[in-house]
């Protein structure tokens, strides 16, 4: 029987002045800290712990998955971002997965070596050290404390053995045996157990050595080949051979004085802005903190923004998307107005006419810079495929595809998913300041459930005052589609009250409540630092910025916020 576990952490924010990190693993937090003491900047730490997460998280991350980073930079106020995201093989096409039989009712299955598209993250940690690095640490030092991690190994947490164990027998259940890179005797590791991954510490020091083409070109690369080939894929050598990463310019949307920051399509930071531009038009904080009216108003404008996504959302390189139109204040307004405060709304329609295993961590450093930064294999273990001597799993990311001819996300050649991984920052309006002063780097994993994580527990402290941790600990919603039927429904974590759950029934949603014990997984994995405690309603934010950091880590996971 699954036992339920304490999930309120019962912990203070970290509080400091020269540093922090936060991560959902403790040696992960410790090994980005340990970065910054060294004299790296934010930028370093993050692929520093990237990297680490790769070793202790293996069936949420690594470098067989793909990554995005914001960066803001402390001496200019500049906010840059890089897609790390990858393409699908250039062979895999609409025709030929037809060509198999494959139709949008029947797609290949989620393990599917077809649904691997070439793994972006190890280009992402490069180019993020080489463009928002110090350049007082090297490639190979940055990297050198996740490779002695898997090289001499450590114990495995709790959480994170839960799912190692879960995600195991799932891929059994579907006919998959994982590679023994990734298990002790053929079996995952259990909580305190210590796992090595000497293939995995291999990979890392050769990409730390010789960069990027350690991974894209030669042994790596052959091994990724090869598996993929081997259970029916079409990537080849040039596939990965040719995959860059793209430097983006972030979107934005302001808040009642604040600006939040995601990464542009074709990841879904756009759902984050649509939800906090519809939700504008309510008034949250009289509602009161997860109310029956506060959670209708946040799952019904959650359908709008999902929708939208849904429908406009792919690779811009191959697709035009109406970004401007679609974060216009005067468009939020006109969604809003579908929102009845006595019934769901029935039959969503786009406004316009025309899984899920993750990491997310973020760092802010002395000079004040801050790197929000996410790594995925997408479902748990990916695909499950598992390169020869290279210890790391697949992603299966090519999932996210849509298989309806002249959708904007149909698959295609050399062409990128609709993804759901992002990275937050937080700064204050650009209306109020020359240069935007950061307030925030923030996250939270959990596929679809990211963007209404990111705007739950910014809501949490911008309406509500509460301070990073509390807005971490405090019971979520998460708001579910499914596609196949076109159903939504709403789960309430453990701590949303019997009467809330029961008032929403009664206005028309399908609601599961209370979701309990390791299932509280599926309301992602958060962090959040914050430069000075500008939430807090107490303190008069006249007097100038603050340069205390404080830090939450979300108690879903086995991590924890480090400061110096």
């Amino acid at each position: 029987m699954e036992t339920d576990l304490p999930f309120s952490s019962r912990r203070s924010p970290v509080v400091c002045l020269h540093g922090c990190v936060a991560s959902s693993q403790r040696l992960a937090s410790s090994i980005g800290v340990d970065i910054l003491k060294r004299g790296g900047n934010a930028a370093d730490a993050a692929v520093a712990i990237a990297a680490a997460l790769a070793v202790t998280e293996p069936f949420s991350t690594g470098p067989g998955g793909d990554a995005f980073c914001l960066f803001y930079n402390g001496n200019t106020g500049e906010i840059r971002g890089i897609n790390g995201s990858g393409r699908s093989p250039r062979a895999q096409t609409l025709d030929f997965l037809e060509g198999l039989g494959y139709t949008a009712e029947t797609p290949p299955s989620p393990s599917d070596a077809l649904n691997v598209t070439v793994p972006g993250a190890p280009a992402c940690w490069c180019d993020t050290v080489q463009l928002f690095g110090s350049h007082k640490l090297s490639l190979q030092e940055v990297l050198s404390g996740a490779a002695e991690l898997a090289e001499v190994g450590f114990p495995v947490a709790e959480v994170t053995a839960h799912h190692w164990e879960k995600l195991v027998a799932a891929l059994r259940d579907a006919g998959k045996e994982l590679n023994r890179d990734l298990l002790i005797d053929g079996h995952a590791p259990k909580c305190g157990q210590v796992f090595r991954n000497p293939s995995l510490a291999k990979t890392l020091k050769e990409l730390g050595e010789r960069g990027k083409p350690a991974f894209y070109q030669g042994r790596v690369a052959e091994a990724i080949v090869d598996i993929i080939n081997q259970n029916g894929g079409v990537m080849t050598l040039d596939d990965l051979s040719s995959h860059e990463s793209e430097v983006v310019t972030p979107i934005s949307t302001e808040y009642k004085g604040v600006c939040l920051w995601e990464p542009p399509p074709n990841s879904q930071g756009l759902v984050a802005l649509l939800l906090l531009n519809i939700l504008e038009n309510f008034p949250l904080r009289a509602a009161g903190h997860n109310s029956s009216d506060y959670i209708h108003v946040l799952v019904e404008a959650v359908r709008l923004a999902q929708i939208d996504a849904l429908c406009y959302l792919g690779d811009p390189d191959h697709v035009t998307i109406p970004l401007e139109t679609l974060l216009d204040k005067s468009y939020s307004h006109q969604r809003a107005q579908h929102i009845s405060m006595d019934r769901t709304m029935e039959g969503v329609q786009p406004g316009l006419t025309g899984g899920c295993d993750t990491v997310y961590f973020c760092v802010i450093d002395s000079q004040g810079n801050a790197c929000s930064f996410i790594n995925s294999i997408y479902a748990g273990f990916g695909t499950g495929l598992v390169p020869k001597d290279c210890g790391f799993s697949l992603q299966n990311r090519g999932a996210n595809f849509s298989l309806h001819r002249n959708h904007v996300n149909c698959v295609a050649g050399g062409k990128r998913p609709y993804h759901t991984i992002i990275p937050a920052l937080l700064t204050d309006s650009a209306t109020t300041s020359q240069k935007p002063r950061l307030l925030a780097a923030l996250g939270v994993m959990g596929a679809f459930m990211q963007p209404q994580g990111h705007v739950q527990v910014l809501l949490n402290m911008l309406e509500f005052g509460m301070n990073p941790q509390q807005a971490l600990d405090a019971p979520r919603v998460y708001v579910q589609y499914d596609r196949t039927t076109d159903e939504w429904s709403v789960n309430l974590e453990e701590g949303v009250r019997q009467e809330v759950a029961e008032e929403l029934r009664r206005r028309g949603h399908k609601v599961s409540w209370p979701i309990t014990g390791h299932k509280r997984s599926q309301f992602g994995r958060g962090q959040i630092i914050t430069v000075g405690d500008w939430w807090n309603p107490s303190v008069n934010q006249a007097d100038g910025p603050c340069r205390v950091l404080w830090a939450g880590s979300d108690p879903r996971a086995d991590g924890c916020a480090q400061g110096y």
